[in-house]
């Protein structure tokens, strides 16, 4: 298999429980180098949950999931599986964007002081040349005028597009997005999908958790419904949004659609 054909996130029946609540039942998955998918579903469905063990913030009970071919959160020996030390994890993390619901700025730091600080620390790259790309990520995001500004003086469009640059700071390979624009006002939604779509356009890998049906009709290439912890239904998103196969997907669509 060349670098291409393999593929960025390979889910192979992950499961995962929390206490005797099993929030993720098997689920396996393919996303390819490129792609932009669409995770849909009611709340409790697993969505946020699966999204957060691709990067090891939650660790899974059984199945394996890799990005890139490379398992994440765990070595294998035989086949038992061994827990990475926390800083192998974090330096597997460090490739993987995540923009979650909250922005979670740091609200003493300006817009450029939130971009620079993982790129200096993690990545020990110099101050000139981390503020030299934080000026071009705001300038990508819409915000060059914006590097001063603390997070209190941005609107909430505003600091998730601060989210978004800060997350592409260190150059990920694949982008992770929980329900980025939930907590907007319904008037800053755009400008958050707008910059999604453009990096959509520039062939940037994202796994997207959204009720944003028209995002995902425009932009994603796949669409996955989940429900309680399985997936329910999945295909090109214009086909499942226009001819929903399954009763629970319809159901589901009639409420959002």
């Amino acid at each position: 298999m060349t670098d291409t054909e393999v593929p960025m996130v390979q889910a192979d029946q992950v499961s995962k429980s929390f206490g005797s609540n099993q929030v993720l039942k098997s689920i396996s998955l393919t996303v390819r180098r490129g792609e932009v998918m669409v995770l849909l579903g009611p709340s409790g469905s697993g969505k946020s949950t699966f999204l957060r063990c691709i990067n090891h913030l939650e660790s899974v009970d059984a199945g394996r999931l890799r990005v890139e071919g490379t398992l994440v959160g765990y070595k294998e020996k035989g086949d038992k599986l061994h827990e990475l030390h926390p800083k192998e994890a974090a330096a597997q993390r460090r490739e993987i964007g995540m923009v979650f619901q909250r922005f979670n700025l740091f609200p003493h730091m300006t817009a450029i002081e939130n971009i620079i600080e993982a790129p200096m620390r993690v990545n020990k790259v110099g101050k000139a040349t981390a503020i030299a790309r934080a000026k071009e990520l705001l300038t990508r995001v819409g915000l060059g005028d914006k590097g001063d500004a603390y997070p209190a003086h941005l609107s909430g469009g505003q600091q998730q597009r601060v989210a978004i640059a800060r997350a592409l700071a260190m150059d990920p390979k694949l982008m992770l997005f929980d329900e980025p624009t939930s907590a907007l006002d319904p008037e800053l939604v755009g400008e958050v999908l707008d910059v999604m779509k453009k990096l959509a356009e520039s062939g940037m890998t994202m796994i997207v958790v959204t009720h944003e049906i028209g995002f995902a009709r425009e932009v994603a290439d796949s669409l996955v419904f989940m429900d309680g912890g399985v997936v329910v239904e999945s295909g090109d998103p214009r086909e499942v949004l226009a001819n929903p196969q399954h009763e629970r997907t319809k159901a589901f669509l009639s409420k959002v659609l």
